[in-house]
């Protein structure tokens, strides 16, 4: 028996707003699937269209992060919160971005003992203490990840991707969001 997506049901894209509609198509016309997640939050157009409008501002512009190492930041913190969808799903897109078939696994067991630089390990370790304890967050942990060369603006880049993604983790947990299996094997083969 297939276990679905989610526990709580999903809408026929077909019965989708427009705009939501064309955006999962796009998505599954890029990469041969629809990511569950897309389909957990279309039932509720508004907070669909909130979420991933913020995601995208997160995620995909140009700063001083890399894409990567935003994605190691939602792998990390991900993993901290017992995400099994996102470990997986990003997981899959860190591989693809970090052209690395073994970093995610790396990141999502133990981000210290990973083959990353200690520039990358100072800003896990600031985006692991704003997503687990972040009423802890002082100064000197402002001035240790300043040290390795990131500006304000990439510190709060790690904040908010830590923050968003502990919204995120809750509520792909609470969904009981199954992650799909087409995310198991990116990025870990050449093509």
């Amino acid at each position: 028996m297939t276990k679905p997506a989610t526990r709580f049901p999903t809408p026929a894209i077909d019965t989708l707003p427009d705009d939501i509609r064309t955006r999962i198509l796009a998505v599954q016309e890029k990469s041969g699937f629809v990511p569950n997640v897309f389909l957990s939050l279309a039932s509720r157009p508004d907070e669909f269209r909130a979420f991933f409008a913020y995601h995208d501002a997160l995620m995909e512009k140009d700063s001083g992060l890399t894409k990567a190492e935003r994605e190691m930041i939602v792998v990390a913190t991900s993993a901290a919160n017992q995400c099994h969808y996102c470990v997986i799903a990003h997981g899959a897109i860190l591989r693809i971005r970090a052209k690395n078939p073994v970093i995610a696994d790396q990141i999502a067991v133990n981000y210290r003992k990973a083959d990353i630089t200690p520039r990358q390990r100072a800003m896990l370790d600031f985006a692991m203490k704003v997503s687990r304890s972040a009423e802890t967050v002082s100064e000197d942990d402002f001035a240790e990840v300043a040290s390795h060369g990131f500006t304000d603006n990439d510190i709060w880049d790690m904040t908010a991707v830590s923050a968003f993604f502990a919204l995120s983790n809750r509520m792909a947990n609470i969904t009981s969001m199954k992650p799909n299996d087409e995310f198991y094997m990116m990025g870990r083969l050449p093509k």
